[in-house]
């Protein structure tokens, strides 16, 4: 698995430029990626400083299907993705692509990682601009021509056409339930890795104060 790597891969040559020192507006940008099971992806994601918000839901389907159950039968055409809104004057998207290459999932594994198969559970980018396209186009033929990976990479890149939010209690999955043997088998060591290869980047995370 990606996340069992000791160093982060190389970082892309080509990434969306950040905006310059002392950026003072409140624009936010939207990543959606899909790489597996979605509890571990959003587990990893909101522990990266510079990332303000996480959902975990469903892209690459229709509306009427987006729900766990129908999913899951791997007939809707859904993955399970999670919407990242971050800060660009703290972290790029292709940082963000760095992270998710390196330590969320490996990306060689077709429509499965690890234990969990089926189209779901695919690798993919949703790009939200031509410049998220342009910069994971580059940065999966960069990672190819370096021969990074034992195999090629599969993730798919496609525009986003809309991101469906799931169900409330997939929300903070692994936070709320940190004792789940599959949380601590296959996400809690994701985390470890973040904070092994991107020190500078990781943040602990706890759920937001109710009231």
């Amino acid at each position: 698995m990606a996340s069992s790597r000791k160093e982060p891969i190389p970082a892309p040559v080509h990434d969306i430029n950040q905006p310059a020192s002392g950026w003072e507006a409140a624009e936010r940008h939207t990543a959606v990626f899909a790489g597996g099971c979605f509890w571990g992806v959003q587990s990893v994601f909101q522990r990266v400083k510079g990332v303000t918000s996480t959902v975990v839901g469903y892209a690459g389907g229709s509306k009427h299907t987006a729900i766990y159950r129908a999913v899951s039968s791997m007939d809707t055409g859904h993955a399970e993705a999670i919407e990242i809104v971050y800060d660009p004057a703290v972290v790029s998207f292709g940082t963000l692509l760095r992270i998710f290459f390196s330590v969320v999932h490996d990306p060689t594994q077709l429509n499965r990682q690890g234990a969990d198969t089926g189209t779901q559970y695919r690798s993919h980018i949703f790009y939200t601009s031509e410049e998220q396209r342009e910069a994971a186009e580059a940065y999966v033929a960069q990672l190819d021509a370096a021969h990074t990976f034992s195999g090629k990479i599969v993730t798919q890149i496609t525009p986003l056409i809309e991101f469906f939010a799931g169900e409330d209690y997939h929300q903070d999955y692994a936070l709320k339930n940190p004792h789940n043997p599959y949380i601590q088998v296959c996400d809690i060591p994701k985390i470890g890795s973040l904070q092994k290869q991107f020190p500078d980047l990781f943040q602990e995370y706890a759920l937001p104060r109710q009231g």
